[in-house]
């Protein structure tokens, strides 16, 4: 009888952004017990499913949100694929495996509504330097340490636990155009030609030297419907209303806010925690040059026009999911393996069934599909051999 070795994976499938190129179905074959085998024929070749996380499944996100970060917002953008809907987490529970920590997930809440999608809800991520003005729903700063590119999983807790603005599902970025220029970047190798054009000259030329955003960023500026361009603060504030549909903004308060932290800016020893980030940040050489704007007034013309983001929450990681050991073979509800399946990257919560916990570190979730595709391998080459 021919034995045969399920590899549950996750990733891209090669040549497509919106479909797989194979569907695999739980069958039970005499003498083998489960397999995931193909339901048809693959559009052009390949062996492997690759469909283990659930953020492109918002109802599937919803329903496994965990209490800990309060109420799952009503309005998500998707920073996945289509074809990432956990499909291969039910196939494979249904073939005997368990699935874990199913409450376990990490999102975004910079997410930008893209406005040259490639699949249904097409969302980008801001990958923000450290000085835009962060505000929620009804116009505060957020607290510490919610401050752009620091805690993403506080700030997410933050914006869905707090009572007045959990019935909101945006925040908003304040900032200036000097601040987008050096500072605004955006997630996705389309959208990043900083890092897939390979060209550091380049990158130091734009920054120090350009006369705008990168391309990317104008086109967003441009034709994204989250931003809002003024030259004065009460202009900006009546587009960021009209935006939302709703008065939720007292253009006075937020300009109390910022005046306040305008002031911390010509404080050498400012108690301001985002100043002294910004301070910080540019005792590196590389964010001085490249990455960091110089500290300065947000109200001052000089460094206009005003810019306000309107973000939203971009479903993204799934940090659980089925149940492995230390070779990657997939464990059944017994806590023993199911003969012949494997599991490995995110569809195995990026190793065992949750490796990260309730936390992550940005960066470190690559390293998980690495090992566990690894171990996958090699234990499935034995089994076959």
């Amino acid at each position: 009888m021919d034995r045969r070795c399920g590899v549950v994976a996750n990733g891209p499938p090669p040549g497509t952004m919106t479909e797989p190129r194979i569907r695999l179905t739980p069958r039970w074959i005499s003498g083998t017990g489960p397999c995931l085998v193909p339901a048809g024929p693959p559009a052009g070749g390949g062996d492997r499913g690759r469909r283990g996380g659930i953020g492109a499944n918002h109802e599937l996100v919803r329903r496994h949100w965990p209490t800990r970060l309060g109420t799952p917002p009503s309005h998500m953008v998707t920073g996945v694929p289509a074809y990432v809907v956990g499909r291969m987490l039910d196939i494979s529970a249904a073939a005997g495996a368990r699935l874990v920590n199913r409450d376990r997930m990490w999102h975004y809440t910079e997410g930008l509504t893209n406005w040259n999608p490639i699949w249904p809800g097409h969302g980008i991520r801001v990958l923000p330097g450290p000085s835009p003005l962060w505000f929620d729903a009804l116009g505060r700063r957020l607290p510490d340490p919610c401050l752009p590119g620091y805690d993403t999983l506080a700030t997410l807790r933050h914006l869905r636990t707090t009572p007045d603005i959990a019935d909101y599902d945006h925040s908003w970025f304040i900032l200036t155009q000097k601040i987008i220029k050096k500072e605004f970047a955006l997630s996705g190798s389309e959208q990043n030609p900083d890092i897939t054009g390979k060209d550091r000259t380049g990158v130091l030329r734009a920054r120090l030297f350009g006369k705008g955003a990168p391309p990317a960023v104008d086109a967003f500026q441009r034709h994204g419907e989250d931003f809002v361009t003024a030259t004065t603060l009460d202009e900006l504030v009546a587009g960021m209303n009209r935006l939302t549909g709703e008065p939720l903004l007292d253009a006075a308060a937020l300009r109390r806010q910022i005046e306040a932290r305008d002031l911390q800016i010509a404080n050498p020893y400012s108690k301001d925690s985002q100043v002294q980030g910004i301070r910080n940040a540019r005792r590196y050489l590389g964010d001085r040059l490249a990455r960091t704007a110089a500290p300065h007034r947000v109200l001052d013309p000089a460094h206009g026009p005003l810019t306000a983001v309107r973000l939203h929450v971009l479903s993204r990681k799934t940090l659980g999911g089925i149940q492995t050991d230390l070779d990657s073979r997939a464990l059944g509800e017994d806590g023993r393996p199911v003969d012949g399946l494997y599991a490995a990257g995110e569809v195995a919560g990026f190793g065992g069934g949750g490796v990260h916990g309730y936390n992550a570190l940005e960066g470190t979730f690559l390293g998980g599909c690495l090992f566990s595709g690894r171990q996958a391998g090699r234990a499935a080459a034995q089994c076959t051999a």
